[in-house]
């Protein structure tokens, strides 16, 4: 099987073993933005790949607030980017600069899903009465060192499996040393959960706060409204 198929295949299968955790993050998601809370969005290193994604994107959803501290990113410091996601207490000290708001989801992207940071967020959303979604991959944390004495999926509410295999790689398939898996699953995941939650909403007559792009005739003007509305709760907006 070439590498489209690889991929293909792994989709296929993680939307198939997700299905029942997609309905249950979509009823926590209804509910937020039902009683105008905001999706909050977390990651470290790569999975800020996610959360980028998550925030600010055409046909996304406008009410997102990621969770963001500089030293997370591989560009501002790839070993310190791994150093600061393994800092215990780097978490409490993020959300006390931008706390959870009480009708707020918690959604934590981390493929191993071991190291302090997204566990600790976890924990603290679950701590503050949140739905907490954990995005992460069985297969990886069961292979990772135990870095918190516990993982990502423990501590979260709903748990997303990529089912990305240790290491990350999917090419060649009989014996991976390249081509990761964990950007391509995450992503798949969170549009699995905006595709649900617009049928959702068509069913249920929900209005979906959504971005147009503005690169499209008409598109700031339509946005003009939810910048508004969301402007003051997401300084990241600005």
């Amino acid at each position: 099987m070439g590498y489209a198929g690889t991929v293909h295949e792994h989709l296929d299968r993680l939307e198939r073993h997700n299905a029942e955790a997609v309905e249950r993050a979509v009823d926590a998601l209804t509910t937020a933005i039902a009683k105008d809370g905001l999706i909050v969005t977390a990651g470290a290193g790569h999975s800020l790949a996610a959360v980028a994604e998550t925030f600010y994107r055409a046909g996304g959803l406008s009410c997102v607030r990621p969770l963001y501290h500089p030293d997370l990113l591989p560009m501002h410091g790839a070993k310190s980017s791994t150093d600061a996601e393994r800092r215990s207490g780097l978490a409490a000290e993020v959300l006390a600069a931008d706390p959870l708001g009480p009708d707020d989801v918690l959604i934590v992207f981390s493929t191993s899903g071991v190291n302090p940071y997204p566990v600790e967020l976890a924990r603290a959303g679950r701590a503050a009465g949140l739905p907490v979604i954990g995005v992460t991959s069985g297969p990886a944390s069961s292979a990772a060192p135990k870095r918190s004495g516990t993982t990502l999926a423990a501590e979260s509410s709903i748990v997303l499996d990529t089912l990305v295999p240790p290491g990350d790689a999917a090419h060649p398939a009989a014996a991976p040393v390249t081509a990761p898996l964990s950007s391509l699953a995450t992503m798949f995941v969170w549009n699995l959960l905006l595709v649900s939650l617009h049928e959702r909403a068509e069913r249920d007559g929900l209005d979906l706060p959504l971005w147009r792009s503005a690169n499209t005739e008409g598109g700031d003007q339509a946005n003009k409204d939810l910048l508004a509305h969301y402007g003051k709760r997401v300084p990241r907006l600005a």
